[in-house]
């Protein structure tokens, strides 16, 4: 089958914490072909983590230095650490044809569509407010005071939802990543200028 387009795309997904986004991220991967972007971090790496696979480890100078030079698409401080999407890698897997998918909360996200404009975003969003605070809870690591405050971030990160070109409600997960595949599906055929003319050339 002719393939006209060679152009990879950025697909972001983001969302409230607790949404199911990296469930959804993992089995996009094991339906499509697209590459999961790794992104870098100044903290060290916890057990069973690999540098390359889970984070690309750098110490806080050599993240910097990249961070003067423009090397991110995105970064954050979290606490004393640095968290970023390195730009080169992105970039040369869209330069060869390869989808990418970023799995990245939502000021992120953001950075990442100011940086790249035509990279699409994808916002998850829990069935209800009270459904997301059932599943905070079920893990039962935070306290009620740490639960509230999530609660108001969760909040205040959907009202960001205007900024995105995509929704998916998580409410059942195989509709969920059934809705994933076809939003990444009819991406892959949208037609543009140039795409146009390839294929008006190629049936000529």
């Amino acid at each position: 089958m002719e393939k006209f387009d060679s152009k990879g795309r950025l697909y972001v997904i983001s969302g409230p914490s607790a949404t199911g986004k990296g469930t959804l991220c993992r089995r996009l991967l094991q339906k499509r072909d697209i590459e999961l972007s790794v992104s870098m971090t100044t903290r060290t790496p916890r057990k069973g983590e690999i540098d390359g696979r889970d984070y690309y480890f750098v110490d806080k100078e050599s993240f910097k230095s990249l961070w003067e030079k423009g090397g991110f698409l995105e970064f954050a401080q979290v606490f004393d650490n640095y968290y970023g999407t390195p730009r080169a890698k992105v970039e040369e897997s869209l330069s060869k044809g390869r989808n990418v998918l970023l799995e990245i909360d939502v000021q992120g996200a953001l950075q990442v569509k100011q940086e790249m404009s035509e990279s699409i975003l994808i916002f998850i969003l829990p069935p209800s407010i009270d459904e997301l605070k059932n599943r905070i809870c079920g893990r039962a690591t935070e306290t009620e005071e740490q639960i509230k405050k999530r609660i108001s971030k969760s909040v205040d990160e959907i009202s960001q939802i205007l900024h995105y070109d995509y929704y998916i409600v998580n409410d059942d997960l195989d509709e969920a990543v059934a809705k994933l595949t076809s939003i990444i599906d009819a991406y892959d055929s949208k037609i543009y200028p140039d795409l146009a003319k390839e294929i008006i050339n190629f049936y000529k």
